[in-house]
């Protein structure tokens, strides 16, 4: 079985207007949340075997806070230049490359199109993952070659606004 974590950057900073969107950091709600979704997944038990996130600035920032509360090493982390503001298709594509010794992957990145991959992935009517938020998906097969539109089951959805996330 393998196991998709879909998690959306942390809440980023608009301050600095000179900045181009891909450049934006983490604002101060995006540094406390981040590192307590982090945590939510320790409290669960969970793991990676391997993170591939958007490079933005926020997208990564949000991928090592979350890994270094998992002990995954931040340098491990793949950054995938077409997951910046990707679609579900483009996601579906890099996932369907990912190694099968890998059983449990994180992508990290943005919306609208993590929202519309979970939707498609498990067949589900999320309106909006918001910042920080994590959903989990499992797969009934061993190879991620397999996963396409309606293969995934949701496991879990966690959320900053959630009672149980911090």
């Amino acid at each position: 079985m393998k196991t998709l974590f879909i998690i959306r950057h942390a809440k980023s900073s608009w301050d600095n207007t000179s900045l181009n969107d891909f450049e934006r950091p983490l604002n101060t709600r995006g540094l406390r949340d981040a590192p307590l979704a982090g945590q939510n997944l320790v409290d669960r038990k969970e793991n990676f075997d391997l993170i591939i996130s958007s490079p933005a600035v926020r997208a990564i920032a949000t991928a090592r806070l979350i890994a270094s509360e998992l002990a995954y090493h931040g340098s491990a982390i793949q950054q995938d230049h077409s997951f910046y503001h990707a679609s579900p298709k483009t996601i579906i594509r890099a996932i369907n490359q990912v190694g099968d010794k890998v059983n449990s992957l994180a992508v990290f990145g943005h919306n609208p199109g993590l929202t519309d991959l979970v939707n498609e992935l498990a067949d589900f009517d999320l309106p909006n993952l918001p910042t920080a938020g994590i959903v989990k998906i499992s797969f009934p097969f061993h190879s991620w070659e397999l996963v396409s539109f309606g293969t995934g089951k949701i496991e879990y959805q966690l959320f900053p606004k959630d009672s149980d996330f911090d």
